[in-house]
């Protein structure tokens, strides 16, 4: 299993930034994919999840209603659009699929 996020990057507040997550080497149909963030010293803190292959939808409380994740049909790649971006957004994102992560993107969020 391989998991890939890239598109982080620095932004205003109020900006938007779209990650995605490249997905390969599941042999099961039957899996859910999320976003997590880190900031060093502090908790990893779960973002976001999607499930294959109902396509159900999960937000932490602090991101509901700007941020949206959402996939390819296949479920190749997994992306996580980001609106209204805050300061205390700022931090590393994985994605995961629960057991193994791929390497993360940085993602700053301005003043």
């Amino acid at each position: 299993v391989q998991l890939q996020a890239s598109g982080g990057g620095l932004v205003q507040a109020g900006g938007s930034l779209r990650l995605s997550c490249q997905v390969s080497g599941f042999t099961s149909d039957d899996y859910a994919i999320g976003w997590f963030r880190q900031v060093p010293g502090a908790e990893r803190e779960g973002v976001s999840c999607i499930m294959n292959p109902d396509g159900a939808t999960h937000y932490g409380d602090s991101v509901k209603g700007r941020f949206t994740i959402s996939s390819d049909s296949a479920m190749n790649t997994v992306y996580l659009e980001m609106n209204s971006l805050k300061p205390e957004d700022t931090a590393v994102y994985y994605c995961t699929n629960g057991a193994l992560r791929g390497q993360g993107t940085q993602v700053t969020v301005s003043s």
